[in-house]
């Protein structure tokens, strides 16, 4: 099913910029201008994602 596929593909990225979140804030704190820029696309795609699954569990 290609939602599925999509789905796998967001959380996919969802972990990849959380692990570079983590790393950002304990290199540079939590404050620093990219950690702030990784929260904010992560926030960006959970919230694709929240979209996404609760779209295809009406159609389903």
């Amino acid at each position: 099913m290609i939602i599925q596929k999509e789905a796998n593909e967001l959380i996919n990225q969802i972990n990849h910029i959380r692990d570079l979140m983590i790393l950002t804030g304990l290199r540079n704190g939590l404050n620093d201008d990219q950690t702030l820029k990784y929260s904010k696309e992560l926030d960006k795609l959970i919230h694709k994602y929240q979209l996404m699954t609760s779209f295809s569990s009406y159609t389903s």
